[in-house]
């Protein structure tokens, strides 16, 4: 379980394809990281396999491949990263289950009143546990949408320290980014289905 609050950046070191997927490698800013661990790696919940003081190696599995953007990775990408909650950490996002819903795609980056506002535009899937106001999860970032311009548009505001403590900045028109449903809303959705 996470929160949304990136805790550090990563950078890719090295991709490896296999059969089982890809392995990436990122420079890690926590030194004691344990192999096992769990890290949200731009939101997705991956497994560190290997770790040293400056950088740990996960593998995103097929299944993990065909739901997000990590075959698109090159060397040098700038990940967002999260380790897992542990009893009695603060909980200042949103409940995050490091469990990526699908990706959307930067339709407009706009700069308004010292804020970035940036229209993404997401599958039905993700917007239909999307509300204004209400709590999205882009690039593993806790963040709330602003706006619904379209039924297939979110608009999500970025302010400077997001900016600055983020890879968010790093977004531009045409960028896929990975997309995380609000929990809530989705065994809500789930229950009344079942009804």
């Amino acid at each position: 379980m996470f929160t949304g609050l990136v805790t550090g950046i990563g950078t890719v070191l090295d991709i490896g394809s296999s059969a089982e997927g890809l392995e990436l490698t990122i420079q890690s800013p926590y030194p004691d990281l344990e192999p096992g661990e769990s890290v949200a790696v731009d939101g997705a919940c991956l497994t560190v396999e290997r770790a040293t003081a400056r950088q740990f190696s996960v593998r995103v599995v097929p299944t993990t491949l065909s739901r997000t953007c990590f075959g698109d990775y090159t060397l040098g990408r700038r990940v967002n990263l999260e380790r897992a909650l542990r009893v009695g950490d603060r909980f200042g996002g949103h409940l995050v289950q490091g469990h990526v819903d699908g990706t959307g795609v930067v339709k407009l980056v706009m700069d308004s009143a010292g804020n970035r506002l940036l229209d993404l535009e997401v599958a039905s899937e993700v917007a239909q546990f999307t509300i204004p106001l209400g709590s999205i999860t882009v690039d593993g970032v806790s963040l709330t949408v602003n706006a619904m311009p379209n039924p297939d548009v979110i608009q999500i505001s970025l302010i400077p320290f997001t900016l600055h403590h983020t890879s968010l900045a790093d977004r531009k028109a045409g960028d896929r980014v990975h997309l995380e449903g609000d929990v809530i809303a989705k065994y809500v959705a789930s229950l009344l289905d079942k009804r």
